[in-house]
Order: structure tokens, then sequence, then C-alpha cells
């Protein structure tokens, strides 16, 4: 075995610096876990939270599948998506030789069927009165979303967009929530 010193100068600084480096990353992680254990977990009062229902993926497009698989059957060419209850889009399901403007409108649809908890073929009636609730940003105040609840609380939302009416793409987001039953 060789002496430190029988190795060449440059071997010796090569060596020395990555000694350094593993040496300054072991105290950066060393470092990095104390702090954080120095800091105690927020520890809030269950009064302070609350608990939400949201549909599996597996559930979500299992509902959009079924959506699209009615209006297949009808030889409707429409875009199926299915939102949480945050209004975050789950899945989108854009059939074959669905419209380019279908796959943003079922998403908005889905949206406002879940945000009031109500078909939207029934919200756009609520315009009549209301005609402001168009400009809520997102929102799309036509028939083909429908909300989908767990113990009468709204969880998700299905739009369907792309059929030449609102009541057939309202007709395939309700055959959507359907399948979830």
């Amino acid at each position: 075995m060789k002496k430190i010193s029988q190795y060449s100068r440059r071997a010796r600084i090569a060596t020395g610096v990555a000694l350094a480096a593993v040496a300054a990353g072991t105290f950066g992680t060393v470092s990095a876990s104390a702090a954080t254990a120095a800091r105690p977990a927020a520890n809030v009062q269950t009064t302070a939270t609350t608990t939400s229902t949201h549909l599996t993926i597996g559930a979500a497009t299992k509902a959009a599948q079924a959506a699209l698989d009615a209006a297949t059957k009808e030889n409707q060419h429409v875009t199926v998506a299915v939102v949480d209850r945050n209004g975050n889009t789950v899945v989108t399901l854009r059939g074959d030789g669905a419209g380019p403007q279908s796959y943003v409108s079922a998403e908005k649809k889905a949206y406002t069927a879940v945000s009031w908890n109500a078909p939207t073929s029934e919200l756009a009636k609520r315009l009549e009165q209301t005609p402001n609730l168009k400009d809520i940003p997102g929102t799309l105040f036509l028939a083909g979303g429908a909300p989908v609840t767990a113990k009468n609380t709204p969880i998700a939302g299905i739009g369907v967009a792309g059929a030449p009416s609102g009541d057939l793409d309202e007709k395939f987001a309700q055959a959507g929530v359907a399948a979830l039953g």
C-alpha cells in the first residue's frame, strides 16, 4: 500500500477535493435534517379542518367512458370532461371527430355543474333572472354538465360538449353519472 506522499501532487489534490465534497454534502444533509427536526409540526384541532370526498381516477375514467360510449351509440362526436370538487380536471376523453372547441366547453360545463351542484341546463335558465352569472370566470351556462354527489354533497362534475344540442350533451353526461351509481 502506498503512502499518501507517494501519490502525485495532482492525485493528492483530487482526493482532497473529493473528500471535501463528500464531507460538505454530508454536513449539509445533517444540517437540513436538524433544522427540520427543530421545528415542531403544526398540530391543529380537528374542528379547524374538513374532510372532502373525491372520485378515484378509476371512477372518473369509468364515468367519462360511459358518457363517451352513450354518445358514440348515437353517432355523436363529443368530448367528456370530469372535474373534482375544486374544479380541477381529473380526466378528459376526446372522442373521434370531436370539434376543437368541445374540449374547453366540456371542462367548463363540468366545472359549472359541480360549482352549483345542478345540471347546467337548469343553471342556464337562471340567467334570465341573473344574467351576470355568465361573467363568472371558468363557467359555461349551456346544457351538458351534470354534478356527481355523495351524501347530497357535490364531489365532481361531468361535462359533455360537441353534440348538436345541449340536451344531447346533458343526456350523455347523465349516462356518466349513472355509471357511478
